[in-house]
């Protein structure tokens, strides 16, 4: 297979597992309405974790095939590409208003989530027990989140949350049941695809072009699973409604810690490499930590603070790819 082969493999993968993403998405959310939960709380849940899709089924699959630093690395990488490059163009294109929910709920799980990671992962492991961990750590989160959705949000984050699960939801020649279902499993079917298409081209890429998985897996496989979410992220910033980026980052940031790591550790433990351990992890804590005094100020994040954003990320993926 030539270098050529394998970037176009990658490329593929990518598409697909975006596609399957969306389309899994799109019948879900059609299922939730037709099912009468409220806008608020499907857009906090499923709509919020639909966008880490691509990132569950790329490292469940890395995990089955042995290839753990390409399964974490992948989670760690989204998490760095979102705060670094999402959030931070994102708010070069248009500050970001910041919701009260998103400070004193959000953010302290997402910052949690990450400096748990840190700590379970030191010993070079990530067993079916810590697995288990943080799925139910999840699970509490998803139950607070519908209870907030329900009851304490104010009528501006209903507003929000009602346009984008409408955007989100099915054609209306697909809001059957059945035809809905039908959404789901051919979503569900793309994303597997997707996913071994993806795999099997990065693993020979780094095989040609002499690159660790660790540094395939942060990078190409991080940013490629992370493009669909950057999209939507600058689409919503060019309407004015750059808060519903942050949301839906901090929202992915947890999914990928709490459920991608721990779906994956509970199918097949996963070895942690001592370099991402002491460095990207490291990286991944110390973003989420200097975004809090950004949505802190002012209530929003500034064009100069996502300049901040995007500079710390080039910076990291100066270090990664020199050292890596």
């Amino acid at each position: 297979m030539t270098v050529l082969i394998a970037i176009l493999l990658v490329v593929v993968g990518i598409a697909l597992l975006g596609f399957g993403a969306d389309v899994l998405v799109r019948g879900a959310v059609t299922i939730a309405k037709v099912a009468r939960i409220p806008a608020a709380v499907i857009g906090l849940t499923i709509v919020s974790m639909g966008t880490s899709l691509p990132e569950l089924t790329v490292s469940v699959s890395a995990a089955l095939r042995g290839a753990s630093d390409l399964g974490v690395g992948n989670v760690v990488g989204s998490n760095i590409f979102n705060i670094g490059v999402v959030l931070g163009l994102t708010a070069m294109l248009a500050p970001m208003r910041v919701h009260s929910s998103a400070v004193r709920l959000e953010w302290p799980f997402m910052f949690i989530a990450s400096f748990q990671l840190l700590l379970l992962a030191r010993d070079g492991m990530l067993d079916r027990l810590e697995g288990l961990f943080f799925v139910v750590g999840l699970g509490l989160f998803t139950a607070y989140v519908v209870r907030i959705g329900r009851s304490e949000l104010g009528a501006e984050e209903h507003a929000d949350l009602r346009e984008t699960v409408e955007r989100r939801d099915a054609p209306k020649e697909m809001q059957s049941v059945g035809k809905a279902l039908a959404l789901v499993a051919a979503g569900v079917a793309l994303l597997v695809i997707g996913g071994d298409v993806l795999l099997r081209g990065a693993i020979e890429l780094a095989r040609l072009a002499g690159m660790t998985e660790r540094v395939i897996g942060l990078t190409i496989i991080a940013a490629g699973t992370g493009a669909p979410e950057a999209a939507t992220s600058l689409m919503a910033a060019r309407r004015g409604q750059g808060e519903i980026a942050l949301g839906n980052v901090i929202g992915s940031n947890i999914f990928n810690i709490l459920g991608i790591l721990g779906v994956t550790a509970l199918v097949a433990p996963l070895s942690v490499s001592d370099a991402m351990v002491q460095s990207d992890f490291v990286w991944m804590l110390g973003l989420s930590f200097i975004l809090f005094p950004f949505m802190r100020s002012g209530a929003r994040i500034a064009r100069m603070e996502g300049g901040v954003l995007v500079a710390a990320y080039g910076t990291y993926l100066t270090l990664l790819v020199l050292n890596g």
